[in-house]
C-alpha cells in the first residue's frame, strides 16, 4: 500500500460515491489505474465494502443505544455471535474496555429497546449484565 492507495481510501471513506474520475484527477493517474488499485485493495482485504450512512431517526428508529454486555468468560464469543444474528444489532464489537461486548442497537422506541435488552439479550445463555447507554446525539 502506498500514498496513492491511502488517498483513495481517504477519499472513499469521506464519500463512498466519489467518482473514479475525480480520484484519478487528484492522483494524476488514469481511471483504469484507480480501478486496478481498488481491486487490489479489495483483494487484500483492506477495503471490505462500501456503505451508506443513514439517519436512524428518519427510518423510524427513535431509540439508538450503545450497549455493553458482560458475559461468563467462556461464553462471550457465543453471545457475540448470537447477537450478530439479530437485525437490531447494527454493529457488534468485542472489546477490552468496561464491557466484553459492545453493540449498537436500533429500536423503534424505548419500549422496543427494553424488550430487546430484557427479553432477547438478557436471556441469552452466559449473559451476566446488559448496560445500555442511550445515544442523545451523534456528533460525528
Amino acid at each position: 500500500m502506498d500514498d496513492k492507495d491511502r488517498v483513495i481510501i481517504e477519499m472513499l471513506t469521506k464519500d463512498a460515491r466519489t467518482p473514479l474520475t475525480k480520484i484519478a484527477k487528484k492522483l494524476g493517474i488514469t481511471e483504469a489505474a484507480v480501478r486496478k488499485r481498488l481491486k487490489n485493495l479489495e483483494e487484500k482485504g483492506i477495503i471490505l465494502g462500501y456503505t451508506t450512512v443513514v439517519n436512524p431517526t428518519m427510518l423510524g428508529y427513535g431509540s439508538v443505544s450503545l450497549t455493553g454486555i458482560d458475559t461468563e468468560p467462556d461464553k462471550f464469543l457465543d453471545v457475540a455471535r448470537k447477537v450478530c444474528e439479530y437485525d437490531f444489532a447494527r454493529s457488534v464489537y468485542i472489546t477490552s474496555g468496561d464491557h466484553m461486548i459492545m453493540v449498537e442497537i436500533w429500536a423503534k422506541d424505548g419500549d422496543e429497546l427494553t424488550r430487546i435488552i430484557s427479553d432477547v439479550i438478557g436471556k441469552m445463555e452466559g449473559v451476566k449484565r446488559v448496560c445500555p447507554a442511550i445515544v442523545l446525539e451523534k456528533m460525528k
